[in-house]
């Protein structure tokens, strides 16, 4: 059955970011973010808790280390620095997980290092080694860097569908640096047609191939709970009716 995730926990400090508790209750599996692009050790800490409260799978959501640019900068790491970083950023939440009593469920990299990954293989090789060390499934778009990395690397691999983002010509994610409201119609047209067809549309009007094993949404839209009821429903609808 194809899961819904979010990416989560990315609030820090005094700053609140996303509307976590109202968007828990919705999806299958929580992305939480690790420190380098958001969230902080206390935040970590309460989402890990919210999550197993609500029986809900926990990833990591590891990042450049760019908390300004809130991970959507790119910046060229060495391939060893890049294994170092996920390391650390994963080992962290593993380590939260493991006093709470819960288990890592899989990876999900953030931001512009996903692009980056899914284009360039020495990248994606370098994510794909340090989410090894954890024996848990890298989330990723198939058919791209991401995928030929975890088959090489021997990494369970996952693909995504973004219904929340716009697909350029080539396949590749139109990340926002700012998040606007999404257009729910839209999210619910797209979510229906993939799951239908296994087709999603481009900025250019055309039609691309789609797989994925599981949906992605992000927290930061203003009606981010919104689109997390359209997309469960679309979901479960799709799941009742094969």
């Amino acid at each position: 059955m194809v899961t819904l995730n979010c990416d989560m926990g990315e609030s820090y400090g005094n700053w609140r970011f996303g509307d976590d508790e109202g968007i828990m209750p919705h999806v299958d599996c929580a992305n939480i973010a690790c420190g380098f692009h958001a969230s902080d050790p206390v935040t970590m800490l309460r989402t890990v808790r919210l999550a197993l409260r609500l029986g809900k799978r926990i990833g990591a959501h590891p990042s450049l280390p760019d908390r300004e640019g809130f991970g959507r900068r790119e910046m060229r790491l060495q391939p060893e620095e890049l294994t170092a970083a996920f390391l650390y950023q994963i080992g962290a939440l593993a380590g939260i997980l493991r006093a709470e009593g819960g288990t890592l469920s899989h990876v999900k990299p953030h931001g512009i290092v996903y692009g980056m990954a899914a284009r360039d293989a020495e990248t994606a090789r370098a994510i794909a080694r340090a989410v090894k060390a954890f024996d848990v499934p890298l989330f990723g778009l198939a058919g791209t860097a991401h995928e030929t990395a975890a088959d090489e690397i021997g990494v369970p691999f996952q693909g995504e569908f973004f219904p929340d983002l716009a697909y350029a010509p080539d396949g590749a994610l139109v990340i926002p640096r700012v998040q606007s409201a999404i257009d729910l119609a839209l999210v619910e047209t797209r979510m229906e047609r993939a799951l239908r067809d296994g087709r999603l549309e481009t900025t250019a009007g055309t039609l691309l191939p789609v797989r994925f094993e599981t949906v992605c949404m992000h927290s930061d839209p203003p009606n981010a709970r919104e689109v997390a009821g359209v997309l469960r429903r679309v979901i479960d609808r799709h799941a009742h009716a094969v």
